[in-house]
């Protein structure tokens, strides 16, 4: 596999043997530890993807050639972490869309020896690791995120969505959208992933209360602050998202007299004065598209808001960014075209003044009931932690250059020839 391109806002692609998404296979099985185990080189530190607060994941191959990545939990007896492994198994095994991560197998015994009881999730590899990688990490000065890629990633994301909320049976909220859950394959086709988090909607149902999951940043404010979950929810954090990818900015960063400012804060004044073009990633050095930047920024602005009834539902979202007709979100018709305007809502204090951007916050115990929300799990997105905000989602952290040892290939004496690098 070779390296990232390094010129800045090329045509190139991470180079991978691997085939784009929309080719993978419709099917999964189960796994047994002993064939992850070999996989992956023992779960080596030389083929591990990055690690968070639900375990590791690692590179693998099988026998075949199929390139792998196997999340695997930490070992525990806690009942929520057992509910989110079979949650996330269920939704995998049910939604099937080009744009969400399928599921390929998973693993669910006991390992060898003093292994243990053992749950892994085994997903097709993504060559180009998640979006995180490329606007904040290992690949963002190879600036391989054109504009045409990036508005590409938004629609292919929001299309993704538009599956989950209105096709999937039953309607699935994901509740974690952020740029670490959403991969790239070898094309940069976008792929949601990691439904560790996903609430199922039975028929009916509008709305749930339940305990506050997700990243500091990307929480709509009626969930942040009181557990209110819905499909709105997850339309906040796109919304969220599509700032962040238009800037390459992050949801949260630190000034440096140490306050705290959001993304929307930090856009508020631009969108305000009509200076969108200082809105766009500076890496991009001017090349943009202004019509479907001012459709992003507008579609941005409807899906931040901060009543949910007056967001857009994930239809309308992709209806937007493909600029197909007039907009009718709550609030965003009548006669003549106004200028966008966009909310900043702040979160309460106590939410901000968090400060480890890798951690969770008020671990539930075994007997807490899902409904209740005094206490949050809560992943802060930190400008002056990269390190850590590397670690989280599906695939996290990775150095540069990364070599991942392939267990077929034939361990010759003189250097690396079993290596694969990235």
């Amino acid at each position: 596999m070779g390296s990232a391109a390094s010129s800045c806002c090329g045509s190139e692609k991470v180079e991978q043997e691997c085939v784009s998404a929309s080719s993978m296979s419709s099917t999964w099985r189960i796994f047994t530890y002993k064939e992850l185990y070999v996989a992956t080189n023992g779960f080596s530190e030389e083929n591990k993807l990055g690690e968070g607060g639900f375990g590791s994941v690692y590179w693998g191959k099988t026998p075949d050639g199929l390139q792998i990545a196997v999340k695997r939990l930490k070992a525990t007896n806690n009942s929520k972490a057992e509910m989110e492994f079979a949650v996330e198994v269920e939704v995998l095994a049910r939604v099937r869309h080009r744009n969400l991560l399928g599921l390929r197998g998973y693993c669910a015994g006991s390992g060898n020896n003093s292994a243990g009881d053992q749950r892994m999730i085994v997903y097709d590899y993504m060559p180009n690791l998640s979006l995180l990688s490329h606007l904040h990490g290992q690949f963002a000065s190879d600036c391989l995120l054109t504009w045409r890629r990036r508005i590409a990633i938004a629609l292919g994301s929001a299309e993704g969505l538009v599956h989950l909320h209105h096709e999937a049976s039953p309607h699935v909220i994901h509740r974690d959208i952020k740029a670490s859950n959403v991969l790239l394959d070898s094309d940069f086709a976008p792929l949601v992933a990691d439904f560790g988090f996903a609430k199922l909607v039975p028929e009916g149902v509008s709305h749930m209360t339940t305990r506050v999951k997700g990243t500091l940043g990307y929480l709509a404010p009626e969930y942040a602050m009181w557990g209110k979950v819905s499909g709105a929810c997850d339309v906040y954090s796109f919304g969220i998202l599509l700032l962040e990818l238009v800037s390459g900015r992050k949801p949260i960063e630190r000034l440096p007299s140490g306050a705290k400012r959001t993304i929307t804060e930090w856009a508020e004044p631009l969108i305000a004065r009509g200076r969108l073009g200082d809105l766009v990633d500076p890496r991009l050095r001017g090349v943009f598209d202004a019509e479907e930047l001012a459709r992003a920024v507008e579609c941005a602005a409807l899906c931040v808001q901060g009543e949910p009834e007056r967001r857009p539902d994930m239809r309308q979202v992709v209806r937007i960014l493909r600029g197909e007709g007039e907009v009718v979100a709550g609030g965003g018709g009548g006669g003549g075209k106004q200028a966008v305007r966009i909310e900043s809502v702040k979160y309460a204090d106590r939410l901000m003044e968090m400060d480890k951007s890798s951690s969770y916050y008020g671990e539930p115990e075994d007997d807490d009931e899902e409904e209740e929300v005094d206490e949050e799990e809560v992943e802060e997105y930190s400008l002056m932690d990269d390190k850590s905000s590397m670690n989280f989602g599906a695939f996290g952290a990775m150095p540069v250059h990364q070599t991942m040892q392939d267990p077929y290939a034939k361990r010759f004496s003189a250097g690396n020839a079993n290596a694969i690098k990235i």
